[in-house]
Formats: structure tokens, C-alpha cells, sequence
């Protein structure tokens, strides 16, 4: 009978693991045959979904508390109510922030523009959570817990498709529902839980072009007599993928992410290379002699209109409030420049020739984006909490979002302390998650390096993206919570460190055994350790004793 599977259509299309039913365990379990193929089949969407539901609900938990206005809340907040209600940010306050929390109803939304630096994506959903249930801290959180809770279930399925195996890909969205950095995020109306979800997004769009991509190539190839797939020159060479819409829906991920934060910028240049050199590794495998030159011919110009196009249309689509308006910030700025020489057309001068033919609204556009630039790039203020990217892996300066000290009998601090409580929300993430990411990061550099392993240069390539820009920047004020960006790719890379402590699939159970009692271990330690800093992370009033004994580094005050 002719074979239907060959090896090359197993390097192109890897097939998913499958638990082999071991009969002496079920039945000690009593779990029949019939049960436990009806759960196997169940597994690839029923395991990511309760993973995301477990993460749900720690999100969702007591969201409005704290009801306090904390960290930079008090700029996207506001900026997010006014954005829905006028299509611009307005001027607010200073003061402001004692009123939205005591009666928001009465607030009144400043008319006159205010100067932001960061694109509109991010605020345009704060402000429809804000819409939904109001302009109160349950409100500007809920959009946010949304997507914190969805990208554990993106980051269970990209697991899965990354490693084919469902294990390791909840296990993976497990390690980011526990994480403490994700965890605060998630909570927090900040900026850049939402370009994580995005760069999330993307990657697992692009994974799944991949293998749609790849697919194609091995239907194309030839079948021998004896039903084995064969490779072929001609056709790695000349056959076109057509249209590849996961492609174009990264493009769209990639400019959401970039009109939340201009560091999206970085994962846009990173993933574009790395999806070409996915096709180069494609046509290699498929027979091409030549395959970066077959890439160059075939794929590198529809790689570049699906992305860079779409991101870009997709960016200044999310300006369309600001542009629609005449009272946004520098809205009008292009009106008073009419007939000036492109010298005076702001910090970053458009083309040297005559410059009607650009809409008023996009000199407008680009004046501002000059503006942010030249503001980005000269933010060296010192701050309490700024920290240095090589310490981020190691959790060597967290963020303090809120902290009071409630004193005995009141805000939870019990009579009987003799010193103030302490209620804090604390960025920090879950310690021993991030000291064990440092040591699978190691593996996955080994594994990517000596092995030539994709996966491992897939992770590697989303951790690069979202930490290594901030080293350019080193005079410039950053923080830890920036990380949060490249947090699902460390899970991805401590269960792809599990994924070798188990062993291979045929490996004796003797060794099966022992990598699952080590991998156990260390995800019930991971585990631990979030509920431990759980106070924390929720700002819940303790004994200031208590505090104390969570703050492991001296760092960390």
C-alpha cells in the first residue's frame, strides 16, 4: 500500500503530538478508552480555554480595586474619556483626578487640545470600556483585562501550534495567567498591555501563514511510485503561495500595535524579516537551489505590501478622531504654513519641492509625529522607578503603581498592628517565573544556535523585538513595565525548557517520569510564588511585616 506520509512532508508540516492512551494508568484512574479520546479530542481548544478562563477570572476579580487613580492612569484614563466623547484628547487639570473618582457623572471634558505623545489605539479601547461601565476605574481597566485575559488564550494556541503539542501550549498561557508583571498590567489602564497584545497578535497570524505557506508547498511537490513525497526544484522555485491573508492580518496587528506605541515600530522590522527567512527555510526544504534568490523573486515584494502598507494605512486610520476634528492638537498647524519653504515645515522637513499637493491634515499629521519624536527621544528626567534594561530579566527594579499606609483600624489594617499596614500595587513580575526565563532563554540561544531549531529562533526573534531597542535608548527614562511586551515569549521559552526536561515522546517512562515530577515541581514553585506576592500585586492592605518580607531585593523599595 502506498505511504501517504513521508519525512519531508513531516520537516515541512509537522504533525501535532498525540498522548498515547497507556492503558495500566487509565485504567487506575478508571478512564476508559472511549473517555479518554473523547477528552484528547476536546484537549486543542477545551485546555487553552479553561487556561484563559482561569486567568479571567484572577483579571477580573475586584478590577475597580484599588479605586484610586494610579500611576499613569492618570493620563490614558482621561485621555481615553475624552477621546470617545470629541475624537481628540483634551487639556485637563491637574487637579481633576479627586473628581472623576468622586463624582465622574459631573466631570466636564476640557474642549481645549491636549498634547500627547503616544498614537490613539490604546486610548480609543480604554474609552470603550469606559463607555460600557463608566468613567470609574472598573470602567478605564475593563477593555485591558479583556485583552490580558485573551492573549493567555492566544499564547495556549500559538504555544500549541509552535511546539505541536497542546501540553506545552498550555502550559505556556498557564505560566502567562501567573505571571505578576502580566497580572498588574492587566489591571492597569496603561499602554503597553495593549501593544503586547497586538505584538501577540501578530506573531500568531504569522505562525499560521507558516504552516498554510508550507502546506501549500507540500501539496505542490511530487509523489513518487511508492507514494513518497519528493522534493523539486522547479517546483520550490517557480510555484506562487497567492494570497496569504494571515499575512495581511499580522500587517493589520502590526500597525494596531504601532498606533499604540511607537515602539511596535520595532516588532513591525523584526517579524518582516523573520516571516521571509520562515519562507527561505521553506523553499530550502522543498528542493530550491537558490532559495534566497527563489525568496527574493517570489516572496520578499507580497511579504512587503501585506505589512508594511497595512500597518501604516492601519496608523493613520487610528488618527481618523484627530483628523476629522479641527481642535486636536497641531490640527490646523499646516493652515498657518501655507506658503512657506519645506525648511519651516517642522523638526523633520517633508520633501524639498512644493507642498499643496499634501493634504493640509497629513502635514498637519506629520508636524506632530515630529513634535513626539524630538519630545521621545529627549525624555532623560530622572525618575524613582527607572531602570535599566539589563536588570529587567532578573526583576531588579519593579514598578510601585499605588501605595498607602493606612494606619491600625482603618482601611483594612488591623487594631491590633503597632505600625501602619501597607496597601501596594507592585509591577513586579512572578520572581522565580522570570529567574527560570533567564536560564530557558539560555537553552533556547543553545538550542537556536547549535541545533538550528526554528522554534527557538521564533521566540528569540519576539523577546529581541520588545527588550533589545531599549538598549539604544540608555540615557532616556525607562521602566520595567516596558517588558511586559516580550512576557509571553519567556513562557514560550520556559515550556519550550520543559518540553526537554520531559523528554522526548518514545523515551522510557523511567525518564518520562523524572522530567515530570522536575517539570512539576517547578511550575508549582512558579505558582507559589504568584500567590505568595498576591497582596501585592492587588494592593491589599497587610501588616507592614508582612510587606516587608515580600520585598526580596532592596531594589524593590
Amino acid at each position: 500500500m502506498p505511504r501517504t506520509t513521508t519525512g519531508l512532508r513531516e520537516r515541512l508540516v509537522p504533525p501535532y503530538a498525540v498522548m498515547p492512551y497507556r492503558a495500566h494508568v487509565w485504567h487506575f484512574l478508571r478512564v476508559s478508552p472511549t473517555a479518554f479520546h473523547a477528552v484528547l479530542r476536546l484537549m486543542p481548544w477545551g485546555g487553552p480555554l479553561l487556561v484563559a478562563l482561569l486567568a479571567g477570572v484572577l483579571r477580573f476579580w475586584n478590577l475597580g480595586s484599588p479605586k484610586a487613580v494610579i500611576f499613569d492612569e492618570t493620563y490614558y484614563a482621561k485621555d481615553a474619556w475624552a477621546l470617545v466623547h470629541q475624537g481628540y484628547e483634551g487639556s485637563w487639570p491637574k487637579d481633576i483626578d479627586k473628581s472623576v473618582l468622586s463624582s465622574p457623572g459631573s466631570v466636564v471634558i476640557p474642549t481645549d487640545p491636549g498634547y500627547v505623545v503616544h498614537p490613539p489605539v490604546g486610548k480609543w479601547l480604554i474609552g470603550w470600556g469606559e463607555q460600557l461601565f463608566g468613567f470609574t476605574p472598573f470602567g478605564w481597566r475593563f477593555a485591558v483585562a479583556v485583552l490580558g485575559t485573551l492573549s493567555v488564550l492566544l499564547l495556549c494556541r500559538i504555544g500549541r501550534r509552535l511546539f505541536r503539542s497542546t501540553f506545552l501550549g498550555c502550559l505556556a498561557g498557564l505560566l502567562l495567567a501567573v505571571d505578576g508583571l502580566h497580572f498588574v498590567m492587566s489591571r492597569t489602564a496603561l499602554l503597553d498591555q495593549v501593544l503586547m497584545f497586538f505584538v501577540l497578535a501578530a506573531f500568531g497570524c504569522l505562525l499560521v501563514d507558516r504552516d498554510r505557506s508550507r502546506q501549500r508547498l507540500a501539496d505542490a511537490l511530487p509523489v513518487d511510485a511508492d507514494g513518497i513525497l519528493r522534493p523539486s526544484s522547479e517546483v520550490a522555485s517557480r510555484l506562487r503561495l497567492g494570497l496569504r491573508p494571515w499575512r495581511l492580518a499580522a500587517g493589520l496587528c502590526l500597525g494596531l500595535g504601532f498606533a499604540t506605541k511607537w515602539s511596535g515600530l520595532y516588532t513591525l522590522v523584526v517579524f518582516c524579516l523573520l516571516t521571509v527567512l520562515w519562507d527561505v527555510a521553506a523553499r530550502r526544504t522543498a528542493g530550491a537551489r537558490r532559495p534566497y534568490t527563489t525568496v527574493l523573486k517570489r516572496d520578499v515584494l507580497p511579504a512587503f505590501l501585506s505589512t508594511v502598507p497595512v500597518a501604516v494605512l492601519t496608523y493613520i486610520a487610528s488618527w481618523t478622531g484627530w483628523i476629522l476634528t479641527s481642535k486636536g492638537y497641531f490640527r490646523d498647524w499646516a493652515k498657518g504654513r501655507a506658503g512657506l519653504s519645506p525648511d519651516h515645515l517642522g523638526p523633520i522637513p517633508l520633501p524639498q519641492f512644493d507642498m499643496t499637493w499634501v493634504p493640509e491634515w497629513l502635514r498637519s499629521l506629520w508636524h506632530y509625529e515630529s513634535e513626539v519624536y524630538t519630545f521621545h527621544i529627549g525624555l532623560t528626567s530622572g525618575h524613582t522607578y527607572q531602570s535599566n534594561p539589563w536588570s529587567w530579566i532578573l526583576v531588579g527594579r519593579p514598578v510601585s503603581y499605588y501605595y498607602e499606609s493606612p494606619k491600625p483600624g482603618f482601611s483594612g489594617c488591623p487594631r491590633t498592628e503597632t505600625e501602619k499596614c501597607a496597601s501596594e500595587v507592585l509591577a513586579l513580575g512572578t520572581p522565580l517565573l522570570w529567574w527560570a526565563a533567564a536560564f530557558a532563554l539560555l537553552y533556547v540561544l543553545w538550542r537556536w544556535f547549535f541545533r538550528r531549531d526554528w522554534r527557538a529562533g521564533a521566540i528569540l526573534a519576539g523577546v529581541a523585538a520588545g527588550w533589545l531597542p531599549w538598549f539604544l535608548y540608555q540615557e532616556r527614562t525607562i521602566f520595567f513595565f516596558y517588558a511586559v511586551v516580550f512576557v509571553p515569549f519567556l513562557c514560550l521559552a520556559v515550556a519550550m525548557m520543559a518540553g526537554a526536561m520531559l523528554g522526548r515522546p518514545g523515551a522510557d517512562e523511567r525518564r518520562r517520569a523524572v522530567g515530570a515530577i522536575g517539570v512539576g515541581v517547578l511550575v508549582l514553585l512558579i505558582v507559589w510564588n504568584f500567590i505568595y506576592f498576591w497582596p501585592i500585586y492587588t494592593g491589599q492592605t497587610i501588616p507592614i511585616d508582612e510587606w516587608r518580607h515580600r520585598m526580596w531585593l532592596d531594589t524593590w523599595i
